[in-house]
């Protein structure tokens, strides 16, 4: 059986472009504290927001789709899923309120996982939820012209529950003893769990989920108020290649975490960046709602769309931005460009602040 060490110091990690991401991750986690004393009905906007967009994007990277509208539907106002890719978005949300209400209780043990994956398909017929996979699989990609490629062979079914048993050991202990960045920790777990692969489906999302719940538990929060899930969909193509990257020779003990990690501190940082923006726009309380729209032109580089908005300022009505966007159109401050739904919004330079 494949062998975890979470206690051994990988020069590896210290790199010094990873040694400065975790700098820059520390520090603002340094800081985070003074960004949740923002105003309490904005940050609990932000939280919705990242509901939605985390449901969304998560099960979008696995080819799983609805509208807009019904994802707000479902993961908000908790709709009766229509359809299969419906009950499997219901099932997402359902473990992501579960992870941010109790992720204090929940320890990442094999037993725990595997309620997690059952409630993943609480909506769906399946009958995978909460079993590990009872067949061999392999992680594949299809390419346009649907030709198949194995990028990578995991275990086997039969060595599947001592592998979790012995990975989950192996973190929780690694985590005790406190001696590694638990960030380092928990990319390597991520990167272990993917390529055990223990599921017959649903191998992604419960990657995506078990990465909230450990960052949470290490006080990590920013994926509340800004959607992982959604940057790692917006670098899909990347996430793809250095988890094979990263995979090859894991079977034998000498693959490369490093490149894994430094994509996922790449994911936080960028996550925790996202926050301060909005915080700071959040900040600038002596701002009327249509100046606050104005200075994100003033510090936004291309364009912007009316939806984008509405999520970096979450308080704020559609009405409202639309009456903004109008009154900035017409001062000549900002140019409209496309139509219907391809409508963005970019910075005149040419005008005066």
């Amino acid at each position: 059986m494949r062998e975890f060490n979470y206690l051994a110091v990988d020069s590896e990690f210290y790199t010094p472009d990873i040694v400065n991401l975790l700098s820059a991750i520390h520090e603002y986690k340094g800081k985070q504290e003074l960004f949740i004393e923002a105003q309490p009905e904005i940050l609990e906007a932000m939280l919705k927001v990242a509901k939605i967009q985390s449901t969304g994007a998560s099960n979008r990277i696995e080819g799983i789709h609805t509208s807009e509208a019904r994802l707000n539907e479902l993961v908000i106002e908790k709709a009766e899923p229509r359809n299969r890719d419906e009950q499997e978005i219901a099932g997402y949300s359902e473990v992501l309120n579960t992870i941010h209400e109790n992720y204090e209780y929940i320890t990442p043990k094999p037993n725990v996982i595997l309620q997690l994956h059952r409630d993943l398909y609480a909506y769906s017929p399946s009958s995978v939820g909460g079993r590990f996979k009872n067949t061999d699989n392999v992680i594949e990609e299809v390419d346009s012209e649907g030709n198949r490629r194995v990028r990578f062979q995991p275990l086997p079914a039969n060595a599947t529950p001592g592998a979790m048993e012995a990975l989950s050991k192996e973190l929780l202990t690694a985590i005790d003893q406190s001696e590694t960045d638990p960030l380092i920790l928990i990319s390597k777990f991520i990167l272990d769990f993917l390529c055990i692969h223990p599921f017959n489906d649903g191998n992604g999302r419960m990657s995506r989920l078990l990465t909230l719940l450990l960052l949470y538990q290490q006080g990590y929060i920013v994926g509340k108020y800004i959607s992982i899930e959604m940057i790692i969909e917006k670098t899909k193509e990347s996430y793809y290649e250095v988890l094979e990257q990263s995979s090859k020779g894991w079977h034998e003990g000498n693959n490369d975490y490093a490149l894994f990690a430094k994509y996922y501190l790449g994911v936080i940082l960028s996550a925790y960046k996202e926050f301060a923006s909005r915080v700071e726009t959040i900040r600038n309380k002596g701002l009327t709602k249509s100046e606050r729209i104005r200075h994100i032109f003033s510090n936004k580089v291309g364009k912007i769309t009316k939806a984008e908005i509405a999520t970096l300022c979450p308080d704020i009505s559609i009405t409202t931005i639309e009456k903004a966007l109008s009154d900035l159109l017409k001062e000549e401050y900002i140019i409209k460009i496309g139509a219907g739904r391809s409508t963005a919004y970019i910075r005149n330079h040419e005008s005066q602040e």
